[in-house]
């Protein structure tokens, strides 16, 4: 199979797990699983910021949240200690499900340890691939997300959030994010937390 068929193939076989999210959202007045959404998003994304991103980045930018509900937050406590084994757990999860398809579509070891190794988010300020990932998750965040996120919360607390949100960015992906389409309220919030 060619390089190409292989990364469609594997697109393919991500948006079809995905397509069981029993969560729905409706974009553009078109009705997506969420996590489909998601994932199309994230595939733009890094398309835009990073256009010769290799093979193994462009496979975990489309996966990276895949089957994401069958975890639930609600299943652990609902404090930071809870939040952060959820996270910890998903990043395992995601990653053996990846593993699963890349190896049904015929990806070699040395491919699938990396989509893995990207999907736990290991070295984070170290390797460049993951640091282009993380840019590229905060992007689709903060374009797509923060907006309704926002409404959830006290503005002390999104300032937060944004701050720590910042700090996870590269130079390259802070940029970008200045010249995200953000609303009014959005702009605001992001100047007040950079201030």
């Amino acid at each position: 199979m060619v390089s190409s068929d292989k990364l469609e193939k594997a697109f393919e076989l991500f948006d079809l797990a995905n397509q069981k999210d029993p969560n729905k959202e409706t974009y553009k007045g078109q009705e997506y699983a969420k996590e489909v959404l998601y994932a199309i998003r994230m595939t733009q994304k890094l398309n835009d910021f990073a256009p010769d991103a290799p093979i193994e980045l462009k496979l975990t930018a489309r996966c990276q949240h895949i089957c994401r509900w069958e975890i639930a937050r609600d299943a652990y406590e609902m404090n930071k200690i809870g939040y952060l084994n959820w996270r910890k757990d998903l990043k395992i999860f995601h990653a053996k499900k990846a593993s699963e398809i890349l190896k049904e579509v015929g990806y070699n070891e040395q491919i699938i340890d990396k989509v893995a190794f990207l999907l736990e988010k290991k070295q984070l300020k170290k390797n460049k691939d993951t640091r282009t990932l993380e840019d590229v998750i905060c992007l689709v965040f903060l374009e797509f997300y923060f907006e309704a996120f926002a409404k959830k919360y006290s503005e002390e607390k999104m300032i937060d959030i944004l701050q720590k949100t910042w700090r996870k960015m590269s130079e390259k992906g802070q940029k970008a994010a200045l010249d995200l389409p953000l609303s009014l309220n959005s702009l605001a919030l992001v100047r007040k937390a950079l201030a």
